[in-house]
């Protein structure tokens, strides 16, 4: 078997395209991605090349090797007949077809050799252009506005920085080598069977429209059940999801046969298109080698005929028939190839379209840093919008003074992490401006603005490292003495050293080795780390027991002393003690003052008090 068989593994023994494959995602614009991604391609071209170069002269060799094969063949078929003939001196040219075997070897070893060099090079291309892709994907998604992400689905952003990019290093390493070797042995075998024989080249090119033909009937129909195929999977996967992460509500409920029925009826779906569709597909390979057969008896009617009429030898026979089998292994992984460049290109798409999204405003070429900040920020005539037919923030003016403990409260969608947002300048306002120490926050480089403010949040955020890492990400540097005493103050010292690894104690992933008010407890503890001006502290409590609370709270009591804080809340009974407290509804401060104060006016916020009071009354009565 030559070398160019042995290499593909999708060869059935027929002169045209295999098995079918998975419906695969076409591009939006092929041609203008497919230039793109040439560009990435351009600083390789030397290298290029010489993949080029091997690439042809590896499969030249294997497409001379039959020939060869062949004439060793004529030649000892000659000398038989010759000795049985009687024929005087008659014997065997031992010596023609031992140069013709060492030449077959030194060929072989040969075309092993380019196929090595353009794998290696080629490996070299393909992953130095990924690395460029990933790190520009990298860099380009660390400068990507928070309105991005809260419009795109995490996963799908970590699909296109990984697995897109995954799947054009394999496509380069693979398909593009292939994509030559295909070509050049197709064009290769065409002339070195017109050489023996045209009239059998006529015969085999003759079979070709059988399995094209056979290959677009079946297709029409394969395709429909691999699309449902793909459809039930996403759809089983999606149940499974669901029911395994939502076990214990499932079982609570007693829903346990109602999700083995929902089960059931997607995996009958699934079971009875993919059976279809495999064995469409499956038709594929004997309808080849069915036609690959039909092909073979014919070349070994007409060859016959044309030994008999001495127009060829019996080894050019042999030749042709070795010739007649790579001809169908090109056709195959061309065909298979398309697909997978379709795929390829489709993912290079999905990549640029994450690299040619709109980045961050960019800072002022005059954004300054505050030398010495006080906290002072005045929200003044702000409007905003999230999208252009819904107002949501119109014409606000607050002011938190140095120091202060503000309080954002109001119901849902009523637009207090919006506030925030702005504040941060995670999205800009469309009016107005929102001032620090009285300089716009939009003439501060955007980088000092963020170091100005520390988050404490609802969803805690720890990565799989140490605690006392996951603390010092609060401050680049931190001493040990730094930490500990961030710790203390936070008064999270206890519960760290009663793990069995203390500050060394490595977390998983998702923090679930420790509690969730123990997480947050380490939360606080970074922000005291990173030492900021301004405190935004968004629902910390809301996830924890009251004995957690009390130590929550009074960690957060010593992460706001002397510094401005916004606290967002929905307990109202933890921002009593708030020196203002703002009261939001639609997108409005529609009440402001301190808590008795609110009480006394009796309008919106002592109606949300009054009636989480009454709540809490009902709660502990019942409990």
């Amino acid at each position: 078997m030559s070398k160019n068989e042995q290499r593909n593994r999708n060869a059935h023994g027929g002169f045209g395209p295999g098995h079918m494959r998975m419906p695969v995602q076409k591009p939006k614009h092929f041609k203008k991605t497919f230039n793109r991604l040439l560009t990435y391609l351009r600083p390789h071209l030397v290298t290029l090349i010489a993949v080029f170069a091997a690439a042809i002269i590896s499969t030249v060799f294997t497409i001379i090797a039959p020939k060869l094969m062949g004439n060793a063949t004529t030649k000892l078929f000659q000398g038989m007949i010759m000795k049985m003939r009687g024929v005087p001196g008659a014997h065997i040219d031992f010596g023609y077809i031992g140069n013709i075997i060492v030449t077959l070897i030194i060929l072989y070893v040969l075309s092993s050799l380019f196929t090595y060099i353009m794998q290696y090079l080629m490996s070299g291309i393909s992953q130095k252009m990924v690395y460029k892709l990933r790190g520009q994907v990298n860099e380009k998604i660390a400068s990507l506005p928070v309105s991005y992400f809260d419009s795109h689905p995490y996963g799908d952003v970590l699909s296109r920085a990984v697995n897109d990019s995954e799947n054009i290093s394999n496509t380069l390493q693979q398909s593009l080598t292939a994509s030559i070797t295909s070509i050049v042995t197709l064009l290769g075998v065409i002339v070195m069977m017109l050489t023996i024989s045209p009239l059998m080249t006529v015969v085999i090119l003759l079979t070709i429209p059988l399995s094209i033909g056979g290959i677009m009937l079946v297709a029409k129909r394969s395709q429909n059940f691999f699309k449902q195929q793909q459809a039930q999977i996403g759809n089983l996967n999606g149940h499974v999801e669901e029911m395994f992460t939502g076990h214990q509500i499932v079982k609570a409920f007693g829903r346990e046969r109602q999700s083995v029925g929902k089960f059931r009826e997607i995996n009958d779906r699934l079971y009875h298109s993919a059976w279809k569709a495999q064995f469409l597909s499956g038709i594929m390979m004997p309808m080849m080698m069915f036609v690959g057969n039909i092909g073979y008896v014919l070349i070994s009617v007409v060859g016959g005929i044309l030994v008999v009429k001495r127009s060829i030898e019996i080894g050019d026979i042999q030749a042709f028939i070795q010739y007649a089998r790579q001809f169908g292994q090109p056709l195959n992984q061309i065909a298979n190839i398309s697909n997978i460049i379709q795929s390829t290109i489709a993912s290079a798409e999905r990549i640029f379209e994450i690299l040619d999204e709109a980045e961050d405003v960019p800072d002022r070429a005059d954004a300054r840093i505050l030398d010495h900040s006080s906290g002072h920020v005045r929200f003044d005539n702000v409007s905003f919008r999230y999208k252009e037919e819904q107002p949501l923030i119109e014409h606000m003016s607050i002011e938190a003074k140095s120091g202060q403990s503000v309080a954002i409260v109001g119901p849902t969608g009523a637009g207090k992490t919006t506030l925030v947002n702005l504040l941060m300048r995670f999205y800009d306002c469309r009016e107005g401006k929102i001032t620090v120490d009285g300089t716009d926050i939009r003439d501060l480089k955007r980088e000092h603005l963020h170091h100005l403010f520390g988050m404490v949040l609802q969803d805690t955020w720890l990565f799989k490292g140490t605690i006392r890492d996951n603390i010092a990400y609060g401050r680049e540097h931190a001493t040990e003495e730094e930490i500990v005493r961030a710790v203390e103050a936070a008064h999270a010292d206890h519960f760290i050293r009663t793990l069995p690894d203390g500050y060394d104690t490595v977390l998983n992933e998702e923090g679930s080795n420790i509690s969730q008010g123990q997480k947050q407890l380490l939360t606080i503890a970074r922000a005291i780390l990173a030492d900021p001006v301004i405190l935004i502290l968004d629902e910390a409590t809301s996830s924890v027991d009251t004995r957690t609370e009390v130590h929550i709270q009074k960690a957060m009591q010593a992460l706001m002393k002397n510094r401005t804080s916004f606290v967002i809340a929905h307990r109202l009974s933890t921002i009593k003690g708030a020196d203002l407290i703002l009261v939001m509804n639609h997108g409005s401060v529609i009440e402001q003052g301190t808590h008795d104060s609110l009480l006394e006016d009796k309008g919106f916020y002592a109606d949300l008090y009054n009636s989480q009071f009454a709540e809490d009354a009902e709660h502990r009565e019942i409990s």
